[in-house]
C-alpha cells in the first residue's frame, strides 16, 4: 500500500512553513512560554553539543526522534529533551516520559518564578558548569593498575553534566517532602551559579581534584 498524505495535512504544513518563513508565526516556545532565541552557550567548546538553536526549538521536549541509531546523533536532540529523558531512570521510572516532561515543566516554572530569567538559559548554564573538564582513567599493564589524568571530550562533558544534575535532583527528592520538580529547580539554579550546594558541582570538583592528583 502506498502512503498518500492527506491533502488538508499537506496544506496545513505548507501554510505553517510559509508563515514561519515570512515571520507571521513566531518560532516555537518551550511549553508555549520560554523562547529559544536569546539562549547563549557561554562555553565555545560545548556550543556544537548543546542544541538550543532554531532547529532544536520545540514546544514540548518529546520529539520521539531516533537519536541512538547512529553515533553522535544525540547531539541533534534538543537539550531540554535530553534532560527529560535522563530523569527516566531507576527501573520504576523507565519509559514514563510524560511524567518526566511534567516534572521539567514544573521545574522550569519554579525557576522562572524565582529568578525571572529564561529557564532554558539557566539549564544551559548549569550544564556548562557541571561537566568535568578533566578525569582520571585506569591504565593497567602487567597487573599493575594506575590512574592517568585525561582531558574529557565535549560530548562526554555534556552527557555527564546532564547525568549529575538529574541524579542530584533524584537523590534530593528521595524520602523528602520536597517534590522532584522543586529539587530539580534548586539543582539547576545552584549549578548555574556555580554554587557548591549543587550535587553536580560537588561531584565535578571531586572528579577534577582526583584527576589533578594523577597527572
Amino acid at each position: 500500500a502506498v502512503f498518500v498524505p492527506h491533502p488538508f495535512k499537506q496544506f496545513f504544513v505548507y501554510t505553517v512553513a510559509i508563515k514561519m518563513a515570512t515571520g507571521i508565526v513566531e518560532s516555537p516556545k518551550l511549553f508555549g512560554k520560554y523562547s529559544f532565541e536569546d539562549v547563549e552557550v557561554s562555553d565555545y567548546a560545548l556550543s556544537d553539543y548543546i542544541s538550543v538553536k532554531a532547529k532544536s526549538a520545540v514546544f514540548v521536549p518529546h520529539t520521539a526522534g531516533r537519536y541512538q541509531k547512529k553515533r553522535f546523533r544525540k547531539v541533534l536532540c534538543p537539550i531540554v529533551e535530553r534532560l527529560t529523558t535522563s530523569l527516566m531512570m531507576h527501573g520504576r521510572n523507565n519509559g514514563k516520559k510524560l511524567m518526566a516532561v511534567r516534572i521539567v515543566k514544573h521545574a522550569f516554572d519554579i525557576i522562572h518564578l524565582m529568578t525571572e530569567q529564561n529557564p532554558i538559559q539557566i539549564a544551559v548554564d548549569a550544564i556548562v558548569n557541571s561537566g568535568p573538564r578533566e578525569d582520571a582513567t585506569r591504565i593497567g599493564s602487567a597487573g599493575v593498575v594506575r590512574r592517568q589524568a585525561v582531558d574529557v571530550s565535549p560530548l562526554r562533558r555534556v552527557n555527564q553534566a546532564i547525568y549529575l544534575l538529574t541524579t542530584g535532583a533524584r537523590e534530593a527528592a528521595f524520602r523528602n517532602i520536597k517534590t522532584i520538580a522543586e529539587c530539580l529547580a534548586d539543582e539547576l539554579m545552584n549549578a548555574a551559579k556555580g554554587s557548591s550546594n549543587s550535587y553536580a558541582i560537588k561531584k565535578k570538583d571531586e572528579i577534577e581534584r582526583v584527576a589533578k592528583a594523577n597527572r
